[in-house]
C-alpha cells in the first residue's frame, strides 16, 4: 500500500466535502471532531464541535441545569460518537487545517528547506499549551452569564473565545472566496483585542507551518479534547514491543516528533495527545507486525519488511526523478 498517495487523495476528498459540501447539500452536522468552520456559512459540509461547545456553555447555571444541560449532553454524545469512529485520524486525514499544514510542508520541501524540530527539554511546556487553551475555552463562556466568587461577568464579546482566534475562521472561508473574516473590529476593546490576536495567530500559523511540520497541531485544543475520549475509540495504533529494534525509523517519519513511538516498548496502545494517526510510522517500520492500525479488533494496516523495502524503493525512485 502506498500510504502517502492514499492519504494525499483522502485528504483532498475530505477537504472538498468539508469546505465545499454545502454546494451539493452535504452536511455532517455541527458536532464534528475536526475544524469545519461555522464561518464558512452555507458552503461547509459540517461544523466544528468546539464552536457548539462554547455556545452550549454560555448559559446561566439555572438555564444550564434545565433543557440547556440536556442539549449539552446530547451534543457531547454526538461528538464522542463521531470521534470514536476514527479516533485521532480526524486530525491526520480529515482536518482542513491539518491538510493546509501538509500542503505548506510540501511547498517547503519543493524549495528544499529543512524543517525544524523542538528541543525535547521544552516539549512538556509545549504540550501544556493545548490543555491551557482547552480549559480557557471551557471556562470563559461560563463566566459570561455566571459570576464566580463575586467577580464581574465577562463581556459578550468573549462568547466564542477560541473561534475568535482560530486560524480556521479566516483560512477556511477564504477557500470559498470569502475574505470578510480578515479584519480587526473596533466595536469594543474586547473585539479589538480578540480580532487582532486572531490575525496574529493566522500569520503565526502560516509561518510556523512552513518552518515546522504540523506546527499548529502541537497547540490545538481540539487535540486535547479528543485525547480525553480516545481510549475506547475503534481505530487504534498498536505496537508489539517485543519486535521493536528501536531503529528510530518511526520517529523520523513522525510529523509530530513523538519519541514514545520509538522508545516505548511496554504500552500496546500508542495513541498520544499529539498523535494524528497519520500512520506514517507504520509505513516506515521495517519489522513485520511491530506496528499496526487496528479498527474494532481487525488489523487494517501493519508494518512489514517487504512493504518497507518496496516503499523505500519508491521513495528513491521519486528522488531520482526529481528535477536537479
Amino acid at each position: 500500500m502506498n500510504l502517502i498517495r492514499f492519504r494525499f487523495w483522502f485528504q483532498i476528498v475530505a477537504f472538498l466535502f468539508i469546505v465545499y459540501g454545502g454546494y451539493i447539500g452535504f452536511d455532517l452536522g455541527n458536532k464534528l471532531p475536526t475544524f469545519a468552520c461555522v464561518y464558512n456559512g452555507d458552503f461547509t459540509g459540517g461544523k466544528c464541535y468546539v464552536g457548539m461547545l462554547q455556545h452550549d456553555l454560555k448559559f446561566s447555571w439555572e438555564t444550564f441545569l434545565g433543557f440547556a444541560g440536556y442539549a449539552f449532553l446530547i451534543s457531547l454524545g454526538m461528538f464522542i460518537v463521531w470521534f470514536w469512529l476514527l479516533n485521532k485520524a480526524w486530525c491526520g486525514f480529515i482536518c482542513p487545517l491539518g491538510t493546509m499544514q501538509d500542503w505548506i510542508t510540501s511547498l517547503r520541501e519543493k524549495f528544499k528547506i529543512r524543517f525544524s524540530q523542538y528541543d525535547w527539554s521544552n516539549r512538556n511546556g509545549i504540550k501544556s499549551v493545548k490543555w491551557i487553551l482547552l480549559v480557557l475555552l471551557l471556562i470563559i463562556p461560563l463566566l459570561i452569564a455566571n459570576s464566580f466568587l463575586g467577580l464581574p461577568k465577562l463581556p459578550n464579546g468573549l462568547a466564542m473565545p477560541f473561534c475568535d482566534i482560530c486560524p480556521g475562521r479566516m483560512l477556511i472561508p477564504a477557500f470559498t472566496g470569502d475574505f470578510t473574516q480578515f479584519y480587526i473590529s473596533f466595536d469594543s476593546k474586547t473585539d479589538m483585542v480578540m480580532t487582532t490576536l486572531g490575525m496574529m495567530i493566522v500569520a503565526l500559523f502560516l509561518v510556523g507551518s512552513f518552518v515546522k511540520k504540523r506546527f499548529f497541531c502541537y497547540f490545538c485544543p481540539m487535540a486535547a479534547l479528543q485525547y480525553i475520549f480516545s481510549k475506547p475509540a475503534l481505530l487504534k495504533l498498536y505496537k508489539d514491543g517485543s519486535k521493536c529494534t528501536k531503529c528510530g525509523d518511526c520517529y523520523n517519519a513522525c510529523d509530530m516528533d513523538i519519541l514514545e513511538i520509538a522508545d516505548d516498548v511496554k504500552n500496546k496502545n500508542l495513541v498520544t495527545e499529539d498523535c494524528t494517526l497519520c500512520l506514517k510510522c507504520v509505513a516506515a517500520c521495517p519489522e513485520d507486525g511491530c506496528l499496526e492500525a487496528n479498527f474494532a479488533g481487525v488489523t487494517i494496516f501493519e508494518s512489514t519488511k517487504e512493504g518497507f523495502l518496496v516503499r523505500m524503493a519508491m521513495d528513491k525512485k521519486g528522488e531520482m526523478n526529481e528535477p536537479k
